[in-house]
């Protein structure tokens, strides 16, 4: 194997982690192996120390640096994940960390970093600018620094999840692994096809910034314009330049979800897993939902729900969104007679139906109704589409002229 990071490297990495890592939970994903019928686990390392994998290689590199670069303090640039992970293997072994986020980093994980004793530096509109800011500032400080995705001691720590995949999973025949920079899935990728060879290893990018195939294609990094996701975490415009062979020796396919599909994971983890995954750690579930991911009956399937740090008012709209394509909410536009009670008769119907009145607009002149007449939009909680159906049937056979909006379905 060509990689600069060894089965050894990693077996180090994971003797240095053991007293300060989670081993994550292997969790069976009973739904979703249901619908794809396979037998499908998630890798739960959105509950990891600092809610992402990124504690394993932060801490792997920062414990290991000499006395000298532990006393300069270090620096990172990150989207989130990483400046937590930094943070927190700072504070632990006793060292100042600054950190830079994009200035639309989610307040989420802005308040956690400073909350784990970093300085939290604002630059730029995206990871990429946060890059630049903090190699600018290493150069004016001399600050170490640690890099989020691209250093050796950053792969081995990120590889200890293939050992306790291969260990929770011996059958494991399929792993789906988000990639952003890519020192997760290589990590993995090393120790997986180590110990279990014949597994086949999956990457998975968000369309709006996916620069591996390209890369991948090219046979060297390279850098998107923008990036454009709500999965933050694996927002990179390119990868790196030791990831990337590694990704080219050891993974099998690399595919792309986008924004709709992320939202869908997101919801399907939180709905059916009661577990909270950000974009970033939702990316492999939506690849599988999606059908990206071609299965075999009874395939042993598994994915890193890599983080969880979402902001709550994201996560908020993405089950939102999510409900209105399960055709949970339906949206109705009729009129009533504009005098005392026509309202009230209206509502009435629709708790006859087992509805429930999420928002109602009353309108008179703002529509084209005749002028003994108010317009009224109303948005419903419904059980599934059978009951919307039922609920606008039931209100045109009581003389109700509705327009329905076009709510959508998706089998979440």
């Amino acid at each position: 194997m060509s990689t600069t990071v060894s089965l050894a490297d990693i077996q180090s990495a994971r003797r240095t982690l053991r007293d300060v890592i989670l081993a994550t939970p292997v969790i069976p994903a009973a739904r979703l192996s249901s619908e794809l019928g396979a037998s499908v686990y998630y890798k739960a390392e959105n509950t990891q120390h600092s809610g992402s994998f990124k504690i394993r290689g932060a801490y792997n590199t920062i414990s290991h640096l000499s006395r000298e670069e532990k006393a300069r303090g270090v620096i990172a640039p990150s989207a989130g994940n990483h400046a937590q992970g930094v943070a927190m293997a700072a504070q632990l072994c006793g060292v100042q960390a600054v950190i830079v986020m994009p200035e639309r980093a989610p307040l989420t994980k802005v308040v956690a970093t400073r909350r784990l004793g970093a300085e939290v530096v604002l630059a730029g509109a995206g990871f990429d600018e946060a890059v630049a800011h903090a190699r600018m500032l290493q150069e004016q400080h001399g600050y170490t620094y640690v890099h989020a995705f691209d250093h050796p001691r950053v792969i081995a720590g990120q590889g200890t999840i293939g050992f306790e995949l291969a260990e929770a999973l011996p059958d494991l025949q399929t792993l789906v692994v988000p990639i952003g920079g890519g020192g997760l899935i290589s990590g993995i990728a090393i120790a997986l096809k180590a110990l279990l060879p014949m597994v086949r290893i999956i990457g998975v990018q968000a369309a709006g910034c996916a620069p591996v195939p390209d890369s991948l294609a090219a046979g060297c990094p390279i850098r998107l314009a923008t990036a454009r996701t709500i999965a933050d975490g694996i927002a990179v415009k390119s990868p790196g330049e030791l990831t990337l062979p590694i990704i080219a020796e050891l993974v099998d396919d690399v595919v792309t979800v986008d924004e709709d599909e992320i939202v869908f994971g997101i919801a399907h983890v939180v709905q059916n897993s009661r577990l909270v995954v950000e974009g970033a750690g939702a990316a492999g579930v939506a690849a599988l939902l999606a059908g990206k991911v071609a299965l075999q009956p009874g395939e042993v399937v598994a994915t890193i729900l890599c983080g969880g740090n979402i902001d709550s008012n994201l996560l908020t709209r993405a089950l939102e969104t999510a409900l209105v394509r399960q055709g949970r909410y339906l949206l109705l536009r009729t009129s009533v007679d504009d005098r005392p009670g026509g309202l009230a008769g209206l509502v009435n119907r629709v708790a006859e139906v087992g509805a429930s009145v999420l928002d109602l607009f009353h309108r008179r002149a703002m529509w084209r109704v005749p002028i003994d007449r108010a317009g009224v939009e109303l948005v419903l909680e419904v059980r599934d589409e059978e009951h919307a159906q039922a609920v606008f049937d039931h209100l045109a056979h009581h003389g109700y002229s509705c327009e329905r909006g076009d709510v959508g379905s998706w089998p979440v």
